[in-house]
């Protein structure tokens, strides 16, 4: 390969360096050719941030017959030395809160679902310790890491209830009464000190680490290299930390891009410089020498799941011609929370049909209020985003998830896709001929109203330097073209044969949008709507239909007016305008 002068400076260092190098710029490959020109006696560890960039490496290092480099990822490392060692059993899937508040013995307090708020709380806590580098629960303060008022309210009441349980929790993996997390082995990990036999530790995707394994990283005797973006932490509410700028190391760039061209990087430069509104910004100017002419691979990414699955049912449901979809990571994931919830659970406590509910979470809640208290005190928004499908689409949901999965195809034909879907953090470290930008990332204007309102609030800060990573992340993906919505736009940018602007028309309207061709190329925030929002947005969606109300959506379903036009005219979502028309027989007695 041709070497750039940055890569030169990189493979001829000495000592410990930290590598900032930019989407698409040739890091890994960087990283292969810094091992390769090492002494082949000297042991190298190449520390991958998860088992598919793992195996990739393994395959590369492999290619070149580098036979002194181990690959491993930080869970890796620690299951075979703290896993084996204690014959742990793993808990692969984690532990749903009715499964925490069993195991621990919660009792409820009087007030509506507390235990399973408590166990919420207590999942996270364990989750942010483990991925500390404190050595005891005390020296944290978990309210430091909660934004939701009404959350953070409920969690002081009963912090102490809180931390009494995650000492309990931790204790029962330590001894094997019940199955280790893979957050508790890499905590155990971090605190037994160890220390690793190599001369060179080369540890990918830094930007991304967390603190228990930048603590094992930084106590090791080898060379060190650390490399990443700065500009590519998204996994923050993973409670991940920018390594790059907590090592005091001689730095080193890699600013050449070549999966795109140079005006997807002045876009992807101009998106950046919103963290002046942070005053968080680095100018690290990005070059972009990508010459990708072909158009196989064609994606929508999404900030959200709600928005993702929004897109896709538009799809699904509007374009007829698109028959053959696939979804990145498994298709079911975007349809169950974490917590094991799924999207027909929300649909049954909508409907009141209780028996058919099978998460007990969601079973013991009455109605549909009780889950948005549970959401507000636990700021849970996965669940938010489910309620706000369900509010959208109603009982149409099955029908619609049963066309989506009727059209995705499996992962070994992902090449015949006609459109693929994906969110950003799933999309990581993947690339795409062309995309198009779903209409669910922060702008700029809403950054700036919450940077003015909340100055001195660094967790607020932190989640918005993220959100300006997302879409940072989302526009470095096309290796040629991009339809990005107008309000996404930075201001004054111009569009160019690579950067289709897309109006709210074209945005709101699927019939409307189109990918991309040769000669035509081109919770807002991080937390969900509320039910106040969504409800004041379809202001009749609960009001029974009458005789006039009927008459009426007959005559103008007869002129053909679009179902997004129906639902803005009587108020209500577009699923209860689906259901109306279902009921009514519309399509039956006046599609021709």
């Amino acid at each position: 390969m041709q070497l750039t002068k940055e890569q030169k400076a990189i493979i001829n260092s000495t000592g410990n360096i930290k590598i900032n190098a930019v989407a698409g710029s040739g890091k890994t490959s960087t990283i292969i050719e810094y091992a390769k020109s090492r002494p082949s006696n000297k042991k190298i560890l190449y520390l991958a941030f998860n088992k598919s960039v793992k195996n990739e490496a393994i395959r590369k290092f492999s290619d070149i017959g580098l036979k002194n480099v181990k690959v491993e990822t930080a869970h890796s490392l620690a299951f075979k030395n703290v896993v084996y060692q204690h014959d742990y059993k793993v808990r692969h899937s984690g532990y749903k809160n009715f499964e925490i508040v069993e195991i621990l013995g919660i009792n409820g307090t009087g007030e509506k679902l507390t235990e399973f708020i408590v166990a919420n709380h207590i999942s996270k806590f364990i989750s942010y310790f483990c991925n500390s580098n404190k050595k005891k629960v005390s020296d944290l303060n978990y309210l430091e890491v909660i934004a939701d008022q009404k959350a953070k309210t409920f969690v002081k009441n009963y912090y102490k209830h809180i931390e009494k349980y995650v000492r309990l929790f931790l204790s029962k993996m330590d001894k094997g009464e019940t199955e280790v997390t893979h957050d508790f082995y890499l905590k155990k990990f971090q605190l037994s000190n160890p220390k690793l036999p190599y001369e060179y530790i080369l540890f990918d995707e830094g930007q991304d680490a967390s603190p228990a394994m930048l603590d094992v990283f930084l106590k090791q005797k080898a060379t060190k290299v650390i490399v990443g973006d700065v500009h590519q932490q998204i996994y923050a509410w993973r409670y991940a930390i920018n390594s790059l700028e907590k090592v005091d190391f001689k730095d080193f760039y890699l600013t050449t891009s070549f999966r795109f061209s140079q005006d997807i990087g002045n876009l992807a430069n101009q998106i950046l410089e919103r963290k002046k509104h942070l005053n968080n910004h680095e100018d690290v100017k990005i070059s972009g020498k990508g010459t990708c002419k072909s158009y196989k691979t064609k994606a929508v990414l999404a900030r959200t799941n709600l928005g993702l699955l929004m897109k896709a049912i538009e799809y699904v449901t509007e374009k007829k011609k698109i028959k053959r979809i696939y979804f990145e990571g498994n298709i079911s994931s975007y349809t169950y929370a974490d917590d094991g919830a799924s999207l027909y659970d929300v649909l049954n406590l909508y409907n009141g049909k209780h028996r058919y509910i099978k998460d007990k979470l969601i079973r013991s809640m009455q109605n549909m209020d009780d889950l948005k208290e549970y959401i507000e005190k636990t700021e849970d928004v996965q669940l938010a985003m489910m309620v706000e499908i369900v509010n959208e689409y109603g009982n149409d949901i099955p029908d619609i998830i049963k066309k989506i999965k009727a059209k995705h195809i499996e992962n070994d034909q992902k090449e015949n896709a006609q459109m693929i879907f994906s969110t950003v953090h799933r999309s990581k470290g993947m690339e795409y001929e062309a995309i198009q930008l779903v209409n669910d990332f922060m702008t700029e204007e809403k950054l700036k109203k919450q940077c003015n309102g909340e100055r001195n609030n660094d967790l607020l800060k932190t989640k918005l330097n993220e959100e300006v990573n997302l879409l940072y992340v989302a526009v470095t993906r096309t290796k040629n073209s991009i339809h990005i919505p107008r309000p996404q736009m930075p201001e004054g940018f111009l569009k160019s044969s690579h950067i289709h602007i897309m109006n709210v028309e074209e945005v709101d309207s699927p019939r409307q949008v189109v990918i991309s061709s040769e000669n035509n190329l081109s919770k807002n925030s991080y937390k969900s709507h509320s039910f106040a929002e969504v409800r004041k947005k379809h202001n009749h969606a609960y009001l029974p239909w009458s005789e006039e109300l009927d008459d009426e959506l007959t005559i103008m379903f007869c002129e053909g007016i679009h179902v997004k036009d129906l639902a803005k005219h009587f108020g209500r979502t577009r699923g209860a305008i689906r259901s109306r028309i279902k009921k009514l027989e519309l399509e039956e007695k006046y599609s021709y």
